[in-house]
């Protein structure tokens, strides 16, 4: 249950979000229903995630791993669901997906998809447990550039997960929307 009320006081501009919200995702989002109740957070929320969208350096199947893996590691259900809905929805296998907080049993994935996961784990952690051996694998196959981006995405998601978990926000059912039926 959300640590939090869900219905924000009514205004305009909390009407606009919504409605937005609702046009994008198909629904209002459970943390901009939350940071509707600070305008100046939502709105510079809205304008770092915005920013975030363009950034393209990084293959999109190992930023998608990155985050849902940092989601597991923190335990948020609400970034697991969204992520999976996100994530399936541009086109990231469904089964590597479903598998990442099994990640390490699983045989879905490459070996570079598992350093991914295994630093955004140490990333994750606290304190963290990046080793400059997991750098030096991960430089091996990734640019300065790239790496840049991935480090950065670990901790935003970092940020997004304990946001949500601190808050009680947990699963809107977003996966069950790209779910195929028995």
């Amino acid at each position: 249950m959300a640590r939090i009320p869900l219905d924000p006081p009514r205004s305009t501009f909390v009407r606009l979000a919504e409605w937005y919200s609702r046009r994008r995702f198909g629904a209002v989002l459970d943390p901009g229903a939350a940071m509707l109740h600070n305008g100046r957070v939502l709105r510079s929320y809205v304008r770092h995630e915005t920013s975030l969208a363009r950034w393209n350096r990084l293959d999109p199947t190992l930023k998608s791993l990155a985050v849902m893996a940092s989601a597991a590691t923190i335990g948020c259900s609400w970034c697991l669901d969204f992520g999976y809905w996100e994530s399936a929805g541009r086109g990231i296998d469904p089964r590597k997906l479903r598998e990442v907080p099994r990640w390490r049993e699983s045989d879905a994935y490459s070996d570079l998809e598992r350093q991914v996961m295994a630093y955004a784990e140490a990333m994750t952690t606290t304190p963290l447990q990046v080793t400059d051996e997991m750098v030096a694998g991960l430089r091996r196959h990734l640019d300065d550039a790239q790496l840049v981006e991935l480090t950065m995405m670990i901790s935003v998601e970092n940020s997004r997960s304990r946001f949500n978990s601190a808050l009680g926000l947990t699963s809107q059912g977003f996966r069950d929307r790209c779910e195929l039926p028995a």
